[in-house]
């Protein structure tokens, strides 16, 4: 997708006398892909992956996925600005103008290295190539005006005695119920800290899917041009960047999985032993599985569900690429009765969940997510968990996990599945020392009821939360 590639023409002579189409421009990209996150709430990472054919140059790989993710990011203050310089409501706005003034914006105030005349214009042309005429002199005027105080700091342009929670929300680009949420949680500084991790891109972690290639694996994937480092949270991760993951060796033959570090600590934690049974009730993608099954050994086996066929034939290759061979792969929804007449000695609950620790890596979600959608998930979430719990063998252990830092989806689903268990006891989650970096303390990696939990700014991962419970 190299810009400024040019169409070549076929020889009359050759056997295919059509004639080649130019390489879309990284923005284009961009803007395809944020027009469908916008209209068809689909997503941004999925999308950027599917995108990236292996012709596509790293420079304008890396184009397109700074213009998607920043314009996610951002997308609050971009509206803001929008409304200033159109004197319009958002809702008024057609779609495809919508998008290609964010991304005009976003590129003037954030990407220092674009001259504003190209944003201006790129842009422009987004919404002339989108059939969208009519609005071009409203796009160029208002990415003319953006583009004279791009400069000028957004909480100069916030009305005098606007609540302060509103502001804080506008200038950091978070939904305000969000925010209000945080700040009773964590305080101002700690959710100041949360609002501005959120806003920037974090390095790609990777787990390693074969111990006993590691160093194959790393290999490949400096030889590949990505630069590979040590993890900030766990021994055993990498963190890449300087390149593109998906295009790599290591990823198309199952050596790694684009997992976060927080995410990879999961498995360990429910500290599976050899010959032990393993439920992954809500298995999908499959990286804690391949995690659980190294841990059960030979003697051991793991039973995977998910709710969708797709998504277990996904894992079925990984599992293949990595061979894992002690897994067995069940479609079911984990909310109903689960259909095994026996009990395990391990459970994990990774559920499904509002996904509020992830939202620098997917920030298309906290656009998407309403207050009230955390009742509902929970519903699910207590009843999963209790599916499981009714198929834990005495003395047996589960681990309930999510990627969300809100207490609706952790210990309220808890409290909840536990009330009329009385079977059942939490116990404090143990985190081995010997699974951290040097200079990571696994007291701090859990709370004064001894969950598991990560704060994004701290650890630099996701945010996710753990606790374990024991049969009696």
């Amino acid at each position: 997708m190299a810009r400024g590639s040019q169409t070549m023409s076929a020889s009359p002579h050759s056997k295919n006398n059509s004639i080649p189409q130019a390489k879309p421009s990284a923005r284009a990209i961009a803007y395809s892909v944020l027009l469908a996150v916008e209209t068809r709430a689909a997503y941004a990472s999925e999308l950027l992956h599917s995108r990236m054919s292996s012709d596509i140059a790293a420079r304008d790989a890396a184009l397109a996925t700074e213009l998607v993710m920043g314009t996610l990011r951002w997308q609050r203050a971009l509206d803001f600005f929008i409304a200033r310089y159109t004197g319009r409501t958002i809702s008024a706005l057609d779609a495809e103008v919508l998008i290609a003034l964010r991304m005009g914006i976003y590129q003037l105030r954030h990407l220092t290295r674009i001259p504003a005349r190209a944003a201006v214009n790129e842009s422009v042309e987004l919404v002339r190539r989108a059939r969208k005429k009519s609005a071009v002199p409203l796009a160029n005027a208002a990415l003319r005006r953006a583009a004279a105080e791009k400069s000028e700091p957004l909480t100069s342009f916030l009305p005098a005695g606007m609540d302060a929670t509103e502001a804080l929300a506008i200038e950091h680009s978070h939904p305000t119920w969000m925010v209000e949420r945080w700040l009773r949680k964590f305080g101002e500084p700690k959710t100041i800290e949360l609002l501005e991790w959120n806003n920037h891109a974090p390095k790609q972690a990777c787990a390693i899917l074969n111990p006993a290639r590691r160093e194959e694996t790393i290999r490949s994937l400096e030889e590949a041009g990505l630069h590979v480092e040590a993890g900030r949270l766990l021994k055993d991760a990498i963190v890449v960047s300087r390149g593109n993951v998906a295009k790599t060796a290591a990823l198309r033959n199952g050596w790694i999985a684009i997992q976060d570090e927080a995410s990879q600590a999961i498995p360990l934690l429910l500290d599976a032993q050899g010959g032990e049974s393993v439920l992954d009730l809500c298995a999908a993608p499959g990286g804690k599985t391949i995690a659980l099954a190294q841990r059960a050994g030979a003697r051991g086996h793991v039973v995977a569900c998910d709710i969708y066929e797709a998504r277990l034939r996904v894992m079925r290759e990984r599992l293949h690429a990595t061979g894992t061979n002690n897994v067995s792969l069940v479609i079911l929804d984990g909310t109903s009765d689960l259909p095994f007449g026996r009990r395990f000695d391990r459970i994990l609950v990774d559920a499904p969940c509002s996904g509020t620790g992830t939202l620098a890596r997917n920030p298309e979600i906290r656009w998407r997510l309403r207050a009230e959608d955390l009742a509902e998930l929970r519903v699910c979430q207590v009843k999963l968990l209790a599916s499981a719990l009714a198929h834990l063998a005495p003395n047996g252990k589960l681990l309930y996990s999510t990627c969300s830092m809100e207490a609706e989806e952790n210990e309220s689903v808890i409290q909840e599945a536990l009330a009329k268990s009385p079977d059942f006891r939490i116990e404090p989650v143990k985190v081995p020392q010997s699974i951290l970096v040097e200079g990571v303390r696994a007291e701090n990696l859990t709370d004064g009821e001894g969950a598991f939990r990560t704060f994004p700014p701290a650890q630099h991962s996701d945010g996710f939360f753990a606790a374990a419970i024991r049969r009696r």
